[in-house]
């Protein structure tokens, strides 16, 4: 696969490439010596909150199917969506009561839907995706549906304030905000492109259109770099990742080529560390400087469904679910999970066919962490983990 970043990359030269292939040849010294090391667990995680629905019919709980959850820019409010035609919103401290107490609890606590959240917002069309507004305190959620449209919600009024619809009717899978400038959003669908569009012109203006894939497979994630780099990264129904400098989108500045199957999600670890996962089973981590795979993460399960796929930076975790109702955490030094848990009996429906479908970890703290899933059968839950005391 031929490297584009020395031809288009505006922080790429040539006489860096020497300089990049020593540090990659350092790059697979260290991974072999922590390979060594059997990947090992540094965190104690609990499951602390279920919150499931009042009704336990079971055509209820797949229409409740939760495929996307996200911590506004505060980490103190969640918001989650999928089949249901909902957005509901939850405060930490309600599905955490003794979050604000000293209180070392173990118990896990049982919910309800209607009772744990704060409120919800009807929408017209199922969601697949939606992203908090940056600087917009908390007001604003932008949302893609299965119609193919864009939205913009006004939380503190409850209703919509943006609508967008320029993919044919193709099912948006991702939206996202430039952390940059947050009136710029994208958003990528099934009808094989990424579009970026102005949120201060009432129909969306379109402000640029790139088409990855050759034969227009569908951009299925997009994300802008939330280092305020330049850089959206797109994956594809064709496997790859590419990335696009937003001040010259001719063509990628960067490919990333190791996936065997359709990208489901790419998240930014760093300025230029990129975590991408994928339904051929595995996450992988990469240098986007040079295009080359660090490690790959093998364990969970994988092959149809999103599965979801949350980074928390500071402790270099990566979370995702799996479609033998498992939630996987796996530490960025290691390719094997450091830590697994599988929903209860009573959790799963009876035919056995639930997956968690969706991840997102809380981005505060270095020694204590939360992680919050959702499963296709519509149930949320929410873990608490703590660094382990070291010894010796």
């Amino acid at each position: 696969m031929k490297n584009f970043s020395s031809k288009f990359h505006p922080y790429s030269h040539h006489h860096t490439q020497e300089s990049q292939n020593q540090e990659t040849r350092k790059q697979k010294e260290t991974i072999e010596e922590e390979e060594e090391e059997r990947a090992r667990c540094e965190w104690d995680f609990s499951l602390s909150t279920i919150v499931s629905s009042s009704n336990d019919n079971n055509t209820a709980s797949i229409s409740d199917a939760l495929g996307v959850i996200e911590f506004d820019q505060t980490n103190s409010i969640i918001a989650t969506g999928g089949i249901a035609r909902k957005i509901r919103i939850y405060s930490l401290e309600s599905l955490l009561p003794h979050e604000s107490t000293s209180q070392d609890v173990h118990d896990t606590i049982f919910l309800d839907h209607a009772r744990a959240r704060d409120y919800y917002i009807c929408t017209p069309a199922k969601l697949s995706s939606f992203r908090w507004k940056p600087r917009s305190d908390g007001r604003v959620l932008g949302s893609g549906d299965y119609d193919g449209v864009v939205m913009e919600y006004n939380l503190e009024r409850r209703i919509p304030i943006f609508e967008r619809d320029e993919h044919g009717g193709r099912r948006v899978w991702s939206v996202d905000y430039s952390h940059c400038d947050p009136t710029m959003g994208a958003s990528g669908s099934d009808d094989g492109t990424m579009q970026m569009w102005d949120t201060r012109s009432e129909s969306g203006e379109c402000v640029a259109t790139v088409q990855p894939s050759v034969r227009r497979s569908a951009v299925c994630c997009v994300e802008f770099n939330p280092f305020g780099g330049p850089i959206v990264a797109i994956g594809c129904a064709d496997s790859k990742v590419y990335g696009y400098d937003l001040r010259m989108m001719a063509s990628p500045v960067f490919v990333l080529d190791g996936h065997r199957k359709t990208v489901t999600y790419i998240k930014f670890l760093d300025n230029v560390t990129l975590v991408s996962a994928s339904i051929d089973g595995c996450l992988k981590l990469w240098n986007s400087d040079n295009s080359t795979v660090i490690r790959t993460y093998h364990g969970h399960v994988n092959n149809r469904n999103f599965v979801g796929l949350s980074v928390w930076r500071n402790g270099g975790l990566l979370g995702c679910g799996s479609e033998n109702n498992k939630v996987f955490v796996y530490d960025k030094r290691w390719s094997e999970p450091v830590w697994v848990h599988e929903s209860s009996p009573m959790i799963k429906d009876g035919c056995g066919s639930g997956f968690v479908s969706s991840v997102c970890w809380r981005q505060v703290g270095e020694d204590q962490c939360t992680l919050v899933t959702g499963g296709s059968d519509g149930i949320l839950q929410v873990f608490r983990g703590r660094r382990k005391t070291r010894t010796g």
